[in-house]
């Protein structure tokens, strides 16, 4: 309640949160057109793989180039001002910033690089919720080892769904069920870049004039991204994740009577889990009143007194009256952004993070798959990722979606199944790799497995 007036009293003092940017993109961009509106925060340096495209992304968003150093990060801290770099780990490795920021949606650079934080002690915000569904817990291991704070980025829908469910649970609420809303039809999984626009009212030429990459928003058709967020916000809120999601077609004024256990006329399996509900119908039209960028939680009266208040407050219920919910019906993504960077810096907090390992992701063919052929990763042409319980796809053998690029498929997979390590050929000394495999056996003792037993090769 208070991070503004601590934000403007750093400002006083000439005591910045300073802040290195990794990845200029459109989050990053985002965040980027706040940051010279907030006071206490010095951007004292981003690096992208691509300098010009960074200086692009400023002068999108209104920054004179008066803000901008082309000298050291040094000086540019020195002078108040934003160097532009090439290289992520002399960001992280500067002495000059403490909190960084991962937006560049790669699983395996995020994992290098909250690796890095861990050696120089850096906070890190993983806007790269695709680093955090393949190996957040143990990354959240090794940052509290190192003494430095891992969170996800406010703005993005994970973190928003997680202070949903925390303030559910502050206020004494059981919670149901969380999660978010997204456009979706089952025919979505076998979406590929080449059908994608169909899917959005474009051509391909539109979308080509717009800059919009393929693979990029069909990572949000198929599934993938649904999966990858819930399985972080699973494992930032020990919710359960079902085995798939069921994406119901559901509005803000039926939350609570859909999204309650199957006993008591709803839909969920568990008492306590995850799910994204769809904007769309089955027949394709649009449902009434859609959260399709929102998030929400249902929880539960717990009481005959609560379900009274619940009706003289008029809160939408289920016909029972003992199940109710709230909504946020947007998201900001970067915009939001630097509710995480006031919240780290000022109070030591992160804005989500894994406390258990709950949710996976793993990799499900879209098509029958052919030995030889080459696995193209998260919305592409051979893949979508499935959420499931983490115990269910260790015992499986899932290969994880995070990995599934550029792995050749060794033995035939149909269309539906899921991809496992045994299907693909890959190096176990990649750091990807390497960090996931210590993931897993790390934490199957702890879920009670054998991976012995389980079908890994």
């Amino acid at each position: 309640m208070n991070l503004f007036a601590r934000l403007e009293a750093r400002a006083a003092q000439g005591k910045p949160l300073r802040v290195g940017l990794i990845g200029a993109g459109k989050f990053g961009s985002m965040y980027l057109s706040q940051v010279p509106r907030t006071p206490g925060i010095h951007l004292v340096g981003i690096a992208d793989l691509q300098p010009a495209r960074a200086r692009a992304a400023l002068e999108n968003v209104g920054w004179s180039t008066e803000r901008l150093d082309t000298g050291s990060l040094e000086q540019a801290a020195r002078n108040g001002r934003t160097a532009i770099i090439e290289d992520s780990m002399a960001l992280i490795a500067s002495p000059f910033i403490d909190i960084i920021i991962d937006a560049t949606g790669h699983p395996g650079a995020g994992i290098a690089h909250v690796l890095a934080c861990c050696e120089h002690k850096k906070h890190i915000i993983m806007v790269n919720v695709e680093a955090d569904a393949l190996a957040g817990p143990l990354l959240k291991r090794k940052a509290d080892a190192a003494g430095i704070v891992y969170s996800l980025a406010y703005g993005d829908q994970p973190a928003l769904i997680c202070e949903m469910v925390d303030w559910a649970r502050a206020a004494g609420f059981e919670v149901i069920a969380a999660g978010k809303g997204t456009k979706y039809l089952p025919a979505y999984h076998a979406s590929t870049p080449d059908t994608v626009w169909q899917h959005y009212g474009l051509t391909a030429e539109d979308a080509k004039a717009g800059g919009m990459n393929a693979q990029m928003f069909n990572s949000f058709l198929d599934g993938t991204k649904s999966a990858i967020e819930m399985a972080a916000v699973a494992n930032a809120t020990g919710l359960a994740a079902p085995r798939g999601l069921a994406f119901p077609s559901v509005g803000v004024d039926d939350l609570a009577r859909v999204l309650k256990p199957r006993e008591d006329g709803g839909i969920l399996a568990h008492r306590g889990q995850v799910e994204v509900i769809s904007s769309l119908e089955r027949d394709s039209r649009p449902v009434f009143r859609d959260l399709r960028w929102g998030v929400y939680v249902t929880f539960a009266a717990g009481s005959n007194y609560v379900e009274r208040c619940f009706r003289e407050y008029g809160l939408v219920t289920d016909p029972s009256g003992k199940y109710s919910s709230m909504y946020k019906p947007f998201h900001l993504i970067g915009l939001e952004l630097g509710i995480s960077v006031a919240s780290i810096g000022l109070r030591g907090e992160s804005t989500g993070a894994p406390v258990c390992w709950h949710g996976d992701v793993v990799a499900t063919a879209k098509r029958d798959l052919a030995p030889g052929e080459m696995l193209d990763g998260e919305g592409g042409f051979t893949v979508y990722g499935k959420l499931l319980p983490a115990d269910e796809s260790l015992r499986a053998g899932g290969l994880p979606l995070g990995l599934a690029h550029g792995l050749k498929v060794t033995r035939a997979v149909k269309a539906g199944a899921t991809v496992g390590w045994a299907d693909v050929a890959f190096s176990e000394d990649a750091l990807p790799v390497r960090f996931r495999r210590e993931m897993e056996a790390t934490f199957a003792e702890e879920l009670g497995l054998n991976l012995k037993a389980a079908k890994v090769a």
